[in-house]
């Protein structure tokens, strides 16, 4: 089964999920909480109190940024016997961007993070009923320079935050922060907790404990971790820069990665895991309450606390071509080996049927240096490895669907890269919405235009069976009858450029509808230019 495929099933078999953990694990006996798993990414667990968890959810189609939003917040409770009650979407806490709940910042405060829409940065909302409004966004200098995966949680008492994110004084990728609250909404300048903590990989999803002085958090990178795996640090001074040397919390280690735990009470804790490194994360617990196991001594680190401050030389991040050298498949295809430790992650990719929701099996086909190149969806690539071969984009093919290119520049480096493939099935409909056209006139204009339909027509030819029809639209500006004709030229002058390209022009028809099926509202340019379209449609 494909790689994503098999993560996609993740929530329907605990049996699937529980094959990776260690026997330590599967001894206690844990449990994916019911009625919360779903096949997207559920990450982040907050416990709140009042019986309820905060998560975030990624590329669930309910999301307001819908399938390609990289997380939503999403709330379940549990009811007095035990059980965790169906996630409920909070669209009141969420945009179309990237959202997590930190915590309480007091008993009716909550902070939230946000990186879409108009909203970027921390965010107080207050609770009103069994709702949170929205009351104000807080100061905190510099949190618009973390960058990558950023996490975190406010401390209880609600005057300090972790946060975990990539900044120009991280010692590899995602380094841990720390900030402090100075007023009402005003707070400090996250700053570095030092080499101690933060390695040469990631180190995210901090969580601090004020009364034992437990620094919880994800590390990929610290001695002894497979994957990520969740470890603890002890806070030694008085200053947020001098930790004992990390160990790992070995009853929630596994072969996958753990990124994140919450506290429901001392007995119970949830926290994420993923069936490797670059997989979806589920919400697990232990099935029956069993005693935590906490490391209680802590060794000193090796280097004195005075040393570990953001302000001492540091050493360099490690680059890649300082571990292993990157493997390469015949042809020159840049790949790494799944075991070798870097400082950049592989593209993740999220290939989904757009009308179903369900992930299929792909491949990637690229240029490089002339040739042509194709690789298994599940191969591990480095974008910096491909932008260094001159390749500018890929496509992603699927048997059965149309395929896709996507510009190496649009690919996500921190979250999976989501491609949205069209089954060649009747009445599904694909936008060409590369192919441009010479103001006022039906000429086709532009490379990009010429390349989209090239690679349409090798489609065409290599499904000879389909029959076509390409549908021009207008805006509502002009004169109709004018419209409804250039429309129909503009469909005509697509159809002639795939057969010039070999394919049947019997199985292509063509219509000319102007401006009588608008796309969006012809109230703005905005709408007007997606409204101005070529589609094309699956008649068989």
């Amino acid at each position: 089964m494909n790689y994503l495929e098999n993560l996609f099933y993740k929530a329907s078999s605990l049996t699937l999920l529980a094959f990776c953990f260690s026997t330590t694990l599967d001894a206690q006996g844990i449990k994916s909480l019911s009625g919360v798993n779903t096949p997207q990414d559920d990450m982040n667990p907050v416990w709140i109190g009042d019986n309820t968890l905060l998560f975030s959810r990624a590329f669930h189609p309910d999301n307001i940024g819908g399938i390609s939003d990289s997380g939503d917040i999403w709330m379940t409770q549990k009811s007095d016997s035990g059980d965790w009650l169906p996630a409920v979407h909070r669209a009141d806490l969420s945009t179309d961007g990237y959202d997590f709940a930190l915590g309480l910042e007091d008993l009716l405060t909550l902070l939230v993070y946000h990186s879409g829409g108009e909203k970027f940065g921390i965010f107080q909302y207050s609770k009103f009923g069994k709702d949170w409004n929205f009351l104000r966004k807080v100061n905190m200098p510099d949190i618009d320079k973390l960058s990558g995966q950023i996490t975190g949680r406010v401390v209880l008492g609600g005057d300090v935050i972790f946060l975990s994110g990539e900044a120009a004084d991280s010692e590899g990728n995602e380094d841990i922060y720390v900030s402090e609250k100075l007023g009402t909404i005003d707070w400090s300048t996250p700053e570095n907790v030092g080499l101690t903590v933060n390695s040469k990989g990631q180190e995210m999803s901090p969580f601090y404990d004020l009364q034992s002085k437990r620094l919880f958090f994800s590390s990929n990178m610290q001695e002894g971790t497979q994957g990520k795996d969740i470890l603890i640090a002890k806070k030694l001074g008085n200053t947020w820069m001098s930790w004992s040397k990390p160990v790992i919390w070995t009853q929630l280690s596994s072969a996958g990665s753990e990124v994140s735990v919450t506290f429901i009470n001392e007995d119970e804790v949830v926290w994420t895991s993923t069936q490797n490194s670059d997989g979806f994360a589920d919400l697990l617990t232990f099935d029956q309450p069993v005693q935590l196991v906490i490391p209680a001594e802590f060794e000193t680190a090796d280097f004195i606390a005075e040393q570990n401050t953001p302000t001492s030389p540091k050493t360099e991040a490690v680059k890649t071509e300082d571990l292993t050298s990157p493997a390469v498949a015949a042809g020159g295809v840049p790949m790494i080996a799944s075991q070798t430790k870097i400082d950049e992650e592989p593209i993740q990719w999220f290939v989904v049927d757009a009308k179903n929701k369900k992930l299929v099996q792909f491949s990637l086909l690229w240029k490089q240096d002339g040739n042509q190149h194709e690789l298994a969806g599940s191969s591990i690539l480095l974008s910096s490895e491909l932008n260094k071969e001159g390749v500018k984009e890929i496509k992603v093919t699927s048997p059965g669907y149309f395929p896709q290119v996507v510009l190496l520049n649009d690919i996500q480096v921190w979250q999976p890269t989501v491609v949205l493939m069209t089954k060649a099935e009747s009445g599904n409909i694909v936008l060409l919405d590369k192919v441009n056209f010479k103001r006022g006139t039906s000429e086709l204009e532009g490379e990009d235009t010429k390349a989209s339909l090239s690679e349409l027509a090798s489609f065409l030819k290599e499904n000879p069976d389909l029959k076509l029809r390409i549908h021009g639209h207008t805006d509502n500006a002009g004169d109709p009858s004018l419209n409804k004709a250039l429309s129909l030229q503009r469909a005509g002058s697509v159809r002639d450029f795939l057969v010039e390209q070999g394919a049947s022009f019997e199985n292509i028809r063509i219509s000319g509808w102007g401006g009588t099926r608008p796309f969006a509202s012809n109230a703005t340019e905005a709408g007007k230019a997606k409204n101005r379209r070529v589609e094309l449609e699956v008649e068989q």
